[in-house]
């Protein structure tokens, strides 16, 4: 990107052609510093809604494969993570941490769905630019507080589920949104409020508090998901929640793990014969 004008937004110099939308959406995506990812995406997200941005794909530069990281974030399977009790500031700080980590993959998987497919309609940026700056302010509220307690993204091992399933849903935006924001992301719409009382019953009322700010906008995002998930079917003839579950059974393994966040879901567009199919899904 070049640097930003006296008016903040992204110039072109004379002798090359401006950026677009899908140039500056992979710049995001490989942005590996946080600091600066988070700066771009706030700026990105503004020129965009100022109408400052170009979608033309034919001039835009190829799909980006890779996702910026910290060079220090040390990436290992789930099972050698290890749980920690919140009774310890250790413990709190490695909880926090997690969702540090999940906030941080949320801004790339937006980014990459703005600039992966670019067929969709604008409607489609919309949505993918907002999510991306909302969850850049998530990445901040969380690392701050992280920050607070002495430490800093990339001071604990985290692993890479979130990126992997962008990987094997890479080739199609309807598989995209039936797996990511309605399987992975819709997973925090059910673990958060339980995060909240820990947090809570550990004495750390701010922590709760920065979860539940995260919590009543990550509705909004899953809800993006289902309307474009069920906007693809539509496009292609498809009945959505035959779809979605015979896509659960080829890309998930087990069962969904329970309790569902039941309210939470119907408001991010869960129907209430999806609800009731997940809560015995993948159980015999």
């Amino acid at each position: 990107m070049s640097e930003p004008s006296s008016g903040g937004h992204p110039t072109a110099s004379p002798d090359r052609r401006p950026d677009t939308l899908f140039d500056l959406a992979a710049r995001c995506l490989g942005e590996p510093d946080p600091t600066r990812k988070q700066a771009l995406t706030r700026q990105v997200a503004a020129d965009w809604l100022a109408g400052r941005l170009e979608v033309d794909a034919t001039r835009a530069s190829p799909v980006a494969e890779r996702p910026g990281r910290p060079a220090r974030l040390e990436l290992v399977p789930p099972r050698q993570l290890k749980a920690r009790k919140l009774t310890s500031r250790d413990g709190r700080a490695a909880m926090i941490h997690a969702v540090v980590h999940i906030e941080f993959n949320a801004i790339n998987l937006a980014w990459d769905a703005v600039q992966r497919f670019r067929a969709m309609p604008r409607a489609f940026l919309d949505d993918w630019v907002r999510i991306a700056a909302e969850e850049a302010e998530h990445f901040g509220l969380m690392r701050e507080r992280l920050q607070d307690l002495g430490y800093d993204y990339g001071d604990f091992p985290a692993h890479d589920g979130l990126w992997e399933m962008a990987r094997r849903t890479a080739h199609d935006p309807l598989i995209r949104m039936a797996l990511v924001p309605r399987v992975l992301e819709a997973r925090g719409l059910d673990v958060t409020p339980g995060m909240i009382q820990r947090f809570q019953g550990a004495d750390d009322a701010e922590t709760a508090a920065r979860l539940g700010v995260i919590l009543s906008e990550e509705v909004g995002h899953v809800a993006a998901g289902s309307r474009w998930f069920r906007a693809l079917c539509d496009q292609r003839q498809l009945v959505p929640a035959p779809t979605y579950f015979a896509l659960l059974d080829t890309y998930m393994t087990g069962d969904i793990r329970g309790p569902l966040n039941l309210e939470a879901r119907r408001r991010a567009g869960f129907d209430a014969d999806e609800l009731e199919r997940l809560q015995t899904f993948g159980q015999p």
